[in-house]
């Protein structure tokens, strides 16, 4: 099949049978001409997330990442919940990570595309990438039309907010671009302030060694004396999304895979800090995207959040 647009617009169709929300196509070639991974990697950003200093070249450009290639198409697809947030949760835990592991099921849906191209160009190399792989998906998304890169450094759609997880491919075939685009933040800086420990040192610069989502969710082994409170969350951080004007036009998850697990949306702290329900919180945590994080950092996370709460409140 020659025709790009065609080929393009049955490309599109496939993405949304398979249950992507928004996908669109961006020309191959830099993600980031004015060098601002290199610049955050330089000034330290990325804290002890060394992987992120790996395979610079391939992150910046997708020709790089696969010689040849053309085309770059994002995807996106929703993980809101459909429940307001609990008031009264002990601890909390970041939307992303209350439900099953979405690198499974987002990597099937993936390469299923990645074949149903390949049968329309059978001579085409197409690359698949998830978070997991060196690609910039925030960038490109941006890049092809789906979403803005917010000042909170989240890929934001007008209709389906920030809570959305991000895929991409990079192939060679030839398809039909989409324009950029809009930044629609304005003058809006609700996610800059409200974080609690300054993380954002500029808009859309991030610095991992302010975040609390870094300190429960990346970070391995004890905590440096001095590093940021977890401010009551177990695993990651949702403050800057749950701020942000967009999300209040978020579409709930239609997967039946994300549906968050009770006992990740309202957590037993007691049970995650103590030493004797190791089997329990393995039990809670399998399956999901904290299995990565693991049970010894949870229960880190969950004595830290006790010891903050046993301090006196700051005069």
């Amino acid at each position: 099949m020659n025709d790009a647009r065609t080929l393009t617009e049955r490309l599109k169709a496939r993405a949304l049978e398979l249950g992507f929300q928004k996908v669109g196509v961006a020309r191959a070639g830099s993600a980031d001409p004015e060098g601002r991974l290199r610049a955050w990697l330089a000034k330290g950003g990325h804290a002890g997330m060394g992987y992120m200093a790996e395979g610079v070249a391939e992150r910046e450009d997708a020709t790089v990442l696969l010689p040849g290639a053309k085309s770059v198409v994002a995807l996106m697809i929703s993980y809101a919940p459909e429940a307001p947030e609990p008031v009264l949760a002990e601890a909390r835990v970041a939307r992303y990570a209350r439900s099953d592991d979405y690198h499974g099921f987002l990597k099937r849906r993936v390469r299923k595309l990645r074949k149903f191209l390949i049968q329309l160009v059978p001579d085409a190399k197409v690359h698949p990438a998830l978070d997991t792989s060196p690609v910039l998906e925030r960038a490109w998304a941006a890049r092809a039309g789906i979403a803005w890169i917010g000042k909170s450094t989240m890929a934001i759609s007008r209709d389906l907010g920030t809570y959305t997880f991000l895929a991409a491919l990079v192939t060679t075939a030839e398809l039909e671009a989409d324009p950029p685009h809009d930044d629609y933040c304005g003058s809006c800086t609700r996610c800059l302030t409200a974080c609690p420990t300054q993380a954002f040192v500029a808009p859309r610069v991030l610095d991992a060694r302010r975040c609390i989502t870094y300190w429960t969710v990346e970070h391995v082994g004890g905590v440096p004396a001095g590093s940021p409170d977890p401010h009551g969350w177990l695993a990651g951080c949702d403050i800057c999304q749950e701020v942000c004007p967009w999300n209040k036009f978020a579409q709930p998850t239609r997967e039946p895979r994300l549906k968050p697990h009770p006992e990740l949306t309202t957590p037993d702290l007691s049970m995650f800090a103590d030493e004797a329900s190791e089997e329990r919180r393995r039990q809670v945590l399998d399956g999901t995207a904290l299995q990565r994080t693991g049970s010894a950092s949870l229960r880190r996370n969950a004595l830290r959040i006790l010891e903050e709460r046993s301090r006196p409140p700051r005069s």
